[in-house]
């Protein structure tokens, strides 16, 4: 029985009794005399969407050199000679994907995990790391490391709101001086001198939390005058503390005053007390669009959210200072029962003890169990145990808390960008693009595969200012990925969080094969990428 594959139009992909067949524009096996065209790598025989909004599905075969993309025709008929030749017959070929929002730069700094296998499995080719208001304050020690140490994507760096206060006010619950924000300022600046995409922040976090919006709307001016964008992760996506509208408010209002971009960082309406609010946000972010303000978001198709257990469930007071001070509050009784009916109230949002799953944490007993199972085995409240597992070191939680309807709504807006927020313990660290693919695509049918690679790779690219990357074009960087669209699937699950997906059989990275028949190859080919210098 014959079926055709949603998206990829009349002249691409067929599956015959399960197994994928093409009819190409040329054939495997045939000669060039030696005096044909050159190319290093031709990709041959597959479907190839070259990307853009509403780009369809062609026959063509793509020639790289360089590491740019030199040819897109019939190859066949050209005369084309390839120094080495990628047979793609049943494949999608794409514009590699450029994940928006990562936590990766630790495994990039690695020399053991810098090959970014679990992003590279997943087709995607560009990172961006510093994202929630994280990073390195000063970039330029960690672009030249990167850069010589080796990357197996490519990769883009914020500067974290969140960093840069901690290295002037070390966790100071309160506004900053004139001095300390000028010294905030000069962070932000060089920042971007030094090629960062823009300012990310984490307003939900410590010490982001404790900023008014005044303080974030004066260094996004800065990074304005550098053309960067602002990326937020909003100061409340349920009802902690502003609620989940207002939190957008500010995000809004932070891009109208300092004239600047706004990305809202893996949108979401979290928890109970918010499900179904996202008509009302795609009702504001519309506005704001059609007012004149350029507002995008990202989003990973997962019903739940990752994080520690501390942020799901203390007030924020309680995590002011450095490191693990909180630790030493809560072991304080006097403490504890001042702020236990607040994480009662911070649990319930969550959906309860059963909605929060642990999938990291020093203590691997408690691993693989919800709050719930925990505490019963103890004998214990669960918000005993939860103080108990807080303080015996570093935890994780995976917590369930998003509606469907929610999820499917944002994930058709036009301005909603395919991201991971991938951390250890979760999935989406190695599966997101694949899930949303085979969830949403063929599972739903709630978009196209056309939009899957649009808001995979071009949108991206487009929202950002990468003008050389994110489509399938004569003098584009050599970014692309052929996957089986039969057999491009998610294999990590919240019972095994770290497994690759599999599907994927080629990726091109700035001209070099890195991933070859479904294997990787063992290179390094990515490099930092940098916002350009110049100041408006």
């Amino acid at each position: 029985m014959n079926k055709r594959i949603k998206g990829l139009g009349t002249a691409a992909v067929i599956l015959v009794s399960g197994v994928a067949a093409f009819l190409p524009a040329e054939r495997a096996g045939w000669s060039q005399p030696s005096d044909a065209p050159h190319v290093d790598i031709l990709l041959v025989n597959g479907s190839v969407y070259r990307g853009g909004a509403g780009g369809s599905f062609e026959s063509i075969a793509v020639g790289i050199s360089d590491g740019k993309i030199s040819y897109l025709g019939d190859a066949n008929n050209d005369g084309i000679d390839a120094r080495q030749r990628l047979d793609a017959t049943g494949l999608v070929v794409a514009p590699g994907f450029i994940d928006p929002h990562t936590h990766a730069l630790a495994e990039l700094r690695s020399t053991a995990a810098n090959s970014n296998l679990n992003y590279l499995m997943q087709g995607v080719t560009t990172v961006f790391v510093g994202n929630d208001g994280e990073s390195p304050v000063s970039l330029e020690e960690t672009i030249e490391h990167l850069n010589f140490n080796g990357i197996g994507t490519n990769a883009a760096l914020y500067v974290g709101h969140g960093s840069i206060r901690n290295s002037v006010m070390a966790g100071a619950y309160r506004a900053p001086t004139a001095e300390e924000l000028g010294q905030m300022k000069s962070l932000v600046a060089k920042a971007m001198e030094s090629g960062a995409l823009g300012l990310s922040t984490g307003l939900y976090y410590v010490p982001g939390y404790f900023a008014d919006t005044e303080e974030v709307i004066a260094l996004a001016r800065v990074v304005a005058e550098y053309g960067g964008i602002y990326d937020t992760h909003v100061r409340d996506e349920s009802t902690y503390n502003i609620g989940l509208i207002a939190a957008i408010d500010e995000a809004l209002r932070i891009g109208r005053e300092a004239r600047i971009p706004v990305n809202i960082a893996h949108i979401k309406a979290l928890g109970v007390d918010v499900w179904g609010e996202s008509a009302r946000i795609i009702e504001r972010i519309e506005q704001a669009r059609k007012a004149g303000q350029r507002v995008t978001a990202d989003q990973y198709p997962w019903s739940a959210s990752g994080t520690h257990l501390r942020n799901t469930l203390l007030p924020r007071a309680v995590l002011a200072g450095a490191g693990t001070d909180y630790f030493d509050r809560l072991r304080d009784p006097g403490t504890l029962a001042k702020i236990r009916r607040e994480m009662q109230e911070n649990l319930r949002r969550r959906g309860g003890p059963d909605s929060l799953l642990i999938v990291a944490a020093d203590n691997q007993d408690i691993v693989g169990k919800t709050l719930a199972e925990i505490a019963g085995r103890r004998g214990e409240d669960p918000i005993d145990t939860a103080v108990d597992i807080m303080t015996e070191g570093s935890t994780r939680v995976a917590s369930f808390n998003m509606h469907a309807n929610d999820i499917k709504a944002f994930m058709q807006q036009e301005w909603v960008m395919t991201s991971s927020d991938g951390t250890d313990g979760h999935p989406r660290k190695y599966a997101s693009f694949p899930k949303k693919y085979r969830d949403y695509v063929l599972g739903e049918q709630l978009i196209s595969l056309e939009d899957f690679l649009y808001r995979s790779s071009g949108l991206t690219a487009e929202t950002f200012g990468f003008t050389d990357r994110g489509r399938i074009e004569i003098g584009y960087a050599a970014d692309v990925v052929a996957f089986d669209p039969e057999t491009f699937a998610p294999v990590a699950t919240f019972a095994a969080w770290n497994k690759l997906s599999k599907g994927l059989i080629y990726s091109i990275i700035n001209g070099r094969l890195v991933v070859d028949k479904g294997k990787y190859t063992g290179i390094l080919p990515g490099v930092v990428l940098l916002k350009e210098k110049s100041r408006s």
